[in-house]
């Protein structure tokens, strides 16, 4: 088989490339190692900023994001029970948008149902091959047979754990990482949200943050210590604690219920460079991971898929390949902006399992400034909404 770009990888980055893509006429397979329904019934984060949602409708996903997400204008900060708002608006005169990842997925298979290009579930063996020449090829095992597709350039869109990342030889790639010592215990409930806007809360207990998915289903997590299980973790010894590092108006008003998913997730930062290397472009989570504070995990995955498209689009239209040649610093640039920003919100809403009392008061100090600070307010919410492309 042949194609023009082979995908690894059927997630949302993988899948907004693929459907750009075709919008242009330029021809994609996508192969994924998991079925379509696992990829479906994966819980992740659910704030978009203003770039994705607009990436988004050029792909022709709008419709339903507009009619069921959630438009926010601003988020809380809370500090020992008292809190203040940031206004994203007011500052930026931009919004985020609240819509789940799964839903992102969901419209991505419902808009790729329409048309023929070929997704390959359930792949083992996924092999990126010559990819620092000029004829690229994939192959990998399914259902017992060994295929091969050959193609112009090869996506990386398969995360962390893919094998995308490690085709690129050890002497070359470079990667640096903090892995912090606490997770974040999270759960779902059919429940009406606490607040019409998110709530990021430190408190001496540990850090906080209430979320939503929609009038009618919330998320909320509590950071936990590592070695933590989700076990150890009642739904009433949950709520009992979301409760005592809240604040106390939103603990008095909160709806409580059974969870319908639980779950605990390790935080890291983390960034691999380059994120090209010949024919073989890096996308997402492939090349780089960051703790969910402030959501940008899929945000950035989708500022790489708009950095690419528009290099492949400016190769196959006009013959110029300066996009491609430049994916990677363009990236890249943007990737450390991004992780800049989800490790100081990290560091400043989180309890350190070696924190002193001056470590504490500087966090204290921090978020004081934060509030009385105008240019500190705007600089958070100029992150927040999503630094420009």
């Amino acid at each position: 088989m042949r194609t023009q770009i082979c995908i690894i990888g059927g997630g949302p980055s993988g899948l907004l490339l693929s459907q750009l893509l075709h919008l242009k006429g330029i021809d994609t397979v996508v192969l994924e190692r998991r079925t379509r329904e696992y990829v479906l019934g994966r819980i992740r984060a659910g704030v978009l900023e203003f770039g994705t949602v607009e990436l988004l409708r050029e792909a022709g996903l709008g419709a339903r994001m507009t009619r069921e997400g959630f438009v926010h204008d601003g988020t809380y900060i809370a500090l020992q029970n008292r809190g203040f708002r940031i206004d994203f608006k007011k500052h930026t005169g931009k919004q985020v948008m609240v819509y789940g990842q799964t839903e992102v997925t969901a419209d991505l298979y419902d808009a790729r149902d329409g048309w023929d290009a070929p997704v390959f579930y359930d792949v083992q063996a996924v092999n990126p091959q010559a990819v620092d020449g000029d004829a690229p090829f994939v192959t990998f095992l399914q259902g017992g047979k060994v295929h091969r597709i050959d193609c112009d350039y090869v996506a990386g869109c398969d995360g962390f754990h893919g094998v995308s990342r490690k085709a690129i030889p050890d002497d070359v790639r470079r990667e640096y990482e903090r892995v912090y010592p606490f997770g974040w215990l999270g759960i779902l409930s059919e429940t009406p949200p606490v607040s019409d806007e998110l709530i990021y809360a430190n408190h001496p207990r540990g850090f906080a943050l209430c979320s939503m998915r929609n009038e009618n289903l919330s998320r909320y997590y509590l950071q936990c210590p590592l070695d933590d299980r989700v076990e150890d973790w009642s739904d009433d010894a949950f709520w009992d604690e979301l409760k005592r590092r809240i604040p106390e108006d939103a603990a008095d008003t909160i709806v409580t219920g059974p969870s319908i998913e639980k779950s605990i997730a390790p935080l890291r930062s983390f960034v691999s460079e380059p994120m090209r290397w010949g024919r073989l472009f890096l996308v997402g989570d492939a090349a780089h991971i960051v703790p969910p504070t402030g959501a940008k995990g899929l945000n950035l995955a989708a500022s790489d898929v708009y950095y690419l498209y528009h290099a492949l689009l400016r190769h196959y239209r006009d013959g110029d390949d300066q996009g491609l040649e430049e994916y990677s610093a363009r990236a890249l640039a943007r990737v450390w902006q991004a992780t800049r920003f989800s490790w100081w919100f990290t560091t400043t809403m989180h309890r350190f399992p070696d924190q002193s009392e001056f470590d504490q008061r500087m966090q204290e100090t921090e978020l004081d400034f934060l509030e009385s600070s105008t240019a500190a307010q705007a600089a958070l919410a100029e992150n927040y909404v999503g630094l420009p492309y």
